[in-house]
């Protein structure tokens, strides 16, 4: 195997072929980048056997590319990224020597590398599934940013750790929740599919990091994994086995009382009262009426915090609820917009969390019982 690549598109396509690799990798080969030099381009594989990303290289107007002898080597992914780096030259020669030892040159500096042999890198099938829809990549970044976030850190239940993208007709459902709160956000396609999957958080962190402009990502899925292609990169990854709960149980229909307040001065209000914690959780309460609506935290060790929100509007009889500070703050970030609106139901029963500016983005917040 013998190459010339350019430096700059050669490395970043080695870090993004990289994010894949966990530092416990469960095969040695996986700690490393597979590199395959085919007749007109170079493809870069990573993976950890749970996510695989593969990046390809061509010759082109930003990109030189000169393939002298084809060929496959994998190499620790640490070893050539440092080594890529560090080299001080436009243009980078790439070639192996004897057997897995691969020689890599720019300028007046080289580097002799032991590799592994392609052999021992575990096959990975990287076969588009059957069906397939696109969507513009700022959508699949707000489906991301405005989910996850609400999906479970904890083993003990493997399917909550993923966002649930369920189908039906040209609807897509991309729902997330831990049993303490939940995110849905709902988007039209423009095709008709019917698949039901749960795709790892951690998985979708990787493909909102391979975003990076404003074209079309191409979603393939079956009952085994899904795809992400961006560009000239792949981000496969696994799919959570188990049946995702049935949600929409949980969302009520019916609401008794309405609070819209503007969203910067409610997320100030609760940063302001978070320090005050309880067994290392913060809880807010409101205490809302027609009259004045405030903001209230307590804790016996630290002390209390009161705070009149001015900007709010409520509707309804006098209601006090208390909730996890810290979930109502990332839900309220993921909407985004300038106001908010809350609609509930009573003292302990789950309230939902709109934005004015987009019907399509939904997030639930179980209250918390206090005693104080």
């Amino acid at each position: 195997m013998y190459f010339k690549i350019s430096k700059r598109n050669f490395y970043n396509a080695l870090s993004t072929a990289s994010r894949a690799i966990s530092n416990f990798s469960p095969l040695p080969a996986f700690s490393g980048i597979k590199i395959d030099a085919k007749e007109d381009r170079i493809i870069l594989t990573g993976s950890d056997s749970d996510v695989s990303i593969q990046t390809t290289l061509k010759h082109g107007e930003d990109c030189v590319l000169e393939i002298k002898e084809m060929g496959s080597i994998v190499i620790e992914a640490k070893y050539i990224l440092e080594i890529v780096r560090k080299t001080d030259a436009d243009i980078i020669e790439f070639e192996m020597i004897d057997g897995s030892l691969t020689k890599i040159s720019g300028n007046s500096a080289e580097f002799r590398i032991n590799g592994m042999k392609a052999i021992e890198y575990p096959a990975i099938d990287f076969s588009k599934p059957k069906e397939s829809f696109q969507l513009a990549e700022d959508v699949l970044k707000k489906i991301i940013t405005q989910t996850s976030f609400a999906t479970s850190d904890k083993e003990t239940r493997p399917v909550l750790m993923g966002v649930n993208f369920h189908c039906e007709g040209n609807e897509l459902h991309c729902v997330a929740t831990d049993s303490y709160r939940l995110a849905r956000k709902t988007v039209e396609l423009e095709e008709e599919l019917n698949f039901n999957v749960t795709i790892p958080s951690k998985s979708l962190q990787e493909v909102l990091k391979t975003l990076e402009g404003e074209n079309e990502v191409e979603i393939a899925v079956n009952d085994k994994k899904a795809q992400f292609i961006i560009g000239d990169t792949i981000v496969q990854t696994r799919l959570i086995d188990g049946a995702y709960p049935e949600t929409n149980r949980l969302i009520p229909l019916q609401f008794d009382y309405e609070l819209t307040i503007d969203t910067k001065d409610l997320l100030n209000a609760i940063d302001r009262a978070s320090f005050i914690k309880n067994d290392g959780v913060s809880v807010i309460k409101f205490s809302l009426s027609e009259a004045e609506c405030v903001l209230s935290s307590k804790s016996i060790e630290v002390g209390s915090s009161t705070e009149v929100l001015s900007s709010a509007s409520f509707e309804g009889q006098p209601l006090e609820i208390s909730c996890n500070g810290r979930y109502v703050f990332e839900a309220i970030r993921a909407l985004g917009g300038s106001l908010v609106k809350f609609s509930l139901c009573g003292e302990m029963k789950p309230f939902v969390i709109t934005s004015l500016e987009d019907d399509k983005i939904l997030q639930l917040v179980l209250p918390v019982r206090t005693y104080a």
